[in-house]
Parts: C-alpha cells; sequence; structure tokens
C-alpha cells in the first residue's frame, strides 16, 4: 500500500485545513480517517485523535455522524472535521468534488470507532445515506478498513449483531471487538467499545502490516 500524499484534493476552497503536526517522518506521510457514530463510545472522540496523533507519520481527519455530535464538541478535535452538511455544500456543479469519494481516495485506513448498532445494520446491509456510510460503500478494499462495535449489551446479544458483524468481516473488514463492562447505562457485560490503547495498538499493528511504516 502506498502512502497517499497532499491534502484532500480540491477542499481548500470549501473548509479552512488545519495543519498536521510535525513528524519525523512528515515526507511519508499515512493518512487516516475516522469515522465517529452515535454511541456514548464518542465521548472518547478527542482521546482517541489525540492518542492517533502521536503516532509520526500520521495524519488524521474525522467524518462523523450527525448523531455522534451529541457526544464531544468540535473544538476538542484537534483535526479537520466533516459532517454531512459538507458534503452537500461543496458540490453544486457537475465539475464540483464529491467529498465521500475524495475522502476514500485520501484515507489509507478508516477506522470507524465507535461503530454504533444502527450504523453496523447499514453497513452490513449496503445502505449509504450519510457522509460516512458513503465513504463505507465507496471504500477500496485493498486497504485496511477497522471496526469498532459499541452498544447496550441487549443490542450486542440479539441474533442479528453476530450476523451482520460477520457480514462485515466477509467485506474484509478487521472487528476490534467490543468488551465487557459496565456500561453508561447500567447494564453489565458485553459491547462496550474497546480501550483507546487497544484500538491505537491495532491501528499500528494493521499499518505495519500493509505499508513501510516505522513505529516510534
Amino acid at each position: 500500500m502506498e502512502p497517499s500524499s497532499g491534502r484532500l484534493p480540491g477542499l481548500e476552497a470549501t473548509r479552512p485545513y488545519l495543519e498536521p503536526r510535525a513528524s519525523p517522518l512528515a515526507e511519508r506521510r499515512l493518512h487516516v480517517l475516522v469515522g465517529v457514530t452515535g454511541s456514548v463510545a464518542a465521548l472518547k472522540l478527542p482521546l482517541l485523535v489525540s492518542r492517533l496523533l502521536d503516532i509520526p507519520g500520521l495524519e488524521v481527519a474525522v467524518v462523523t455522524t450527525e448523531r455522534a455530535k451529541h457526544f464531544y464538541s468540535p473544538q476538542d478535535i484537534p483535526v479537520t472535521l466533516y459532517s454531512d452538511a459538507d458534503e452537500w455544500e461543496m458540490w453544486k456543479h457537475r465539475s464540483d468534488p464529491v467529498l465521500h469519494i475524495d475522502l476514500r481516495r485520501w484515507a489509507d485506513l478508516l477506522l470507524v470507532a465507535p461503530l454504533d448498532a444502527n450504523t453496523l445494520g447499514k453497513v452490513a446491509s449496503g445502505i449509504c445515506d450519510n457522509l460516512l456510510t458513503c465513504v463505507i460503500r465507496a471504500w477500496d478494499r485493498s486497504k485496511p478498513l477497522l471496526f469498532c462495535p459499541a452498544m447496550n449489551t441487549a443490542m450486542w446479544e440479539h441474533p442479528i449483531t453476530s450476523q451482520q458483524v460477520g457480514q462485515l468481516q466477509a467485506f474484509g473488514y478487521i472487528e476490534i471487538p467490543c468488551v465487557a463492562k459496565k456500561l453508561v447505562c447500567g447494564d453489565q457485560g458485553l459491547g462496550a467499545m474497546a480501550e483507546v490503547g487497544t484500538i491505537v495498538d491495532k491501528v499500528k499493528e494493521v499499518l505495519s502490516q500493509h505499508a513501510d511504516f516505522q513505529q516510534s
């Protein structure tokens, strides 16, 4: 997998661009696109992005669903953040860029964390009704896609969930399994998103397998 280079094409005129943090590997920077959905685990998005930015040679952008916005403040996200409105504001004429296509070209790895039950069902069924699910539907499957399920224990234990997770695995996507703990709702059991450290370690592992990527 060859690292992508340059900024997201065609976006400078429509979105302010935050310069990436300096890195010893800046000349061979890799791009990670984080997708965040409407699980309470989206509270961890600022920490997750911060930890990813600590990886040398990595540039990060975020695509959010509308429901995910309930759980974090955009001011706490130190990278470019895209949502559904950006897709429609950018495209006005036939020659204009299509954001979900530009994002899938830009990214070397897509990490969906958290992946809520609703979006899991959409992706398994091929539904693409927002910016994130359009990126996933258009994803280049020669590049890694990692997903981190997060939902209530009763939802996780529903028979449809294992079928849908299996469908994503059949697409070639990589599951970072949920964990058992006391959930925010008070239930105890499986369904919590994997710890941020586990997710970051998996990103490092997968990048090392897919590119000449030097860990710090």
